[in-house]
């Protein structure tokens, strides 16, 4: 009988009940979150099963057993390491349309009521989290804006303008949009020749440039990631503006003097709550009696949240989206006049649009430069950006502060001297096309 037994042409294969187990309960998630669309789910057995009806559809497999329990467990970061480390694949890599789909058919990203018990959780950990001494904030700058120069050069313009760009037609070009961003804020600033600006987190310096060539300003701008400051150090001397541009290697909270105008664009998103006394703390004792200043910064069309977790560990760590409700104890605490509050839709959707496209151009130097596994990774960054904006809750707020409530003019008018008609917008919030 052994004998015969050996001679049987099958192997007895072992089934992990765990990995089992865990695979069920992701497709139940799964039949109750797609209801718009179908996702077609491959496992490492080759047995495919549908969620959703109707198109799109979208093909996915994964070769890890254990992925099903990540997933369901830690659903945003596990999705984001899968891809990233090439566990799970998409037909077409079509990254872009298996995050469209799930974010069309999860609450949490459509609806500003809908809480769930994770990310109450995760907000309890906030403080935690978001905590940015000057020594972790240093860390953290480091971490995602010390990557290459070279590397940032291969999608954003030609002005090197990491933020939201403004575009007032659809049709509008990166470079026309940015420069047209860069010109709506100096108009909110209100300057006038031979003014003091401080730039808190300046970036490679582009505004500061443009402030004071285009101006006459004097401009300190400050930035704690090395590559930044020597970038805009030599791109001001390039531009012959050493006089009126002066770049440090610092942190806002190290700053001294009195300054007619304060901006920041795209740093307040790394300050974090537990920070927001301290720096409007900062605004409102650098800024002259009758200064204005201006905050540019992504923000939440929702109540408070968290960081997403992939997001948090792998693209800024310590950053954080904040609700307007956040923001606004702090600047009512430290007196300071709110003069304006301009809520930009959809604008950041078509500047990552343009990112995303340049960057795919770009892939054989990013591979170069990097490896696969980084271009992965930055390409779930891109496109998630995108759908928050686009699909999610997502927005940018451009807020005007003063010390003195006629330090602004009373009317809008002095934004548009000469308005001109809005030119319609499309329809459809699918942004491949834009570009």
């Amino acid at each position: 009988m052994a004998g015969a037994l050996s001679k049987r042409p099958w192997r007895a294969r072992h089934v992990d009940c765990g990995d089992v187990m865990w695979s069920n309960l992701l497709h139940l998630r799964l039949c109750r979150l797609i209801r718009k669309g179908t996702l077609a789910l491959t496992g490492p057995d080759g047995s495919t099963h549908l969620f959703g009806t109707g198109e799109p559809q979208v093909n996915v497999r994964y070769t890890d057993p254990r992925l099903p329990r990540r997933l369901v467990l830690n659903p945003e970061l596990a999705l984001g390491e899968a891809y990233t480390d090439g566990l799970l694949s998409i037909e077409g890599d079509d990254l872009y349309g298996l995050l469209a789909l799930l974010i069309e058919n999860h609450p949490d990203y459509r609806h500003a009521s809908s809480v769930r018990l994770d990310r109450i959780l995760q907000a309890g950990l906030q403080r935690l989290q978001q905590y940015n001494p000057v020594r972790r904030s240093r860390h953290n700058v480091a971490h995602h804006y010390d990557l290459s120069n070279d590397f940032f050069e291969l999608f954003l313009d030609s002005d090197m303008q990491y933020s939201c760009a403004y575009f007032p037609t659809p049709d509008a070009t990166l470079e026309e949009a940015q420069a047209a961003k860069k010109n709506h804020i100096a108009r909110k600033l209100l300057l006038a020749p031979g003014m003091r600006v401080l730039d808190i987190g300046c970036g490679w310096g582009g505004l500061a440039i443009s402030l004071a060539r285009d101006h006459g300003v004097h401009v300190t701008g400050v930035t704690l990631s090395r590559n930044q400051h020597r970038l805009a150090t030599e791109r001001v001397e390039r531009a012959g503006l050493s006089g009126q541009v002066d770049i440090r290697l610092m942190d806002y909270r190290s700053v001294t003097g009195e300054f007619d105008r304060i901006v920041s664009v795209g740093m307040f998103e790394h300050v974090g709550v537990p920070q927001y006394d301290t720096f409007f703390q900062v605004i409102r004792n650098r800024l002259a009696e009758t200064g204005v200043a201006m905050i540019h910064t992504i923000g939440r069309a929702a109540p408070p949240a968290s960081t997403g977790p992939w997001i948090r560990k792998y693209i800024f760590p310590g950053g954080y989206v904040p609700a307007l409700s956040e923001v606004m104890g702090p600047v009512e605490r430290h007196d300071l006049w709110t003069t304006d509050i301009e809520v930009w839709r959809m604008h950041y959707a078509r500047t990552l649009a343009h990112w995303r496209q340049r960057f795919e151009d770009k892939l054989d130097q990013v591979r170069a430069m990097y490896d696969d596994r980084f271009c992965r990774m930055w390409r779930f960054y891109l496109i998630a950006s995108e759908l928050s904006f686009s699909l999610g809750r997502q927005v940018v707020f451009q807020m005007q502060f003063s010390r003195d409530q006629e330090a602004v003019p009373l009317t809008r008018d002095y934004l548009y001297p000469q308005a001109v008609p809005a030119e319609r917008q499309p329809a459809r919030r699918d942004l491949r096309k834009i570009v």
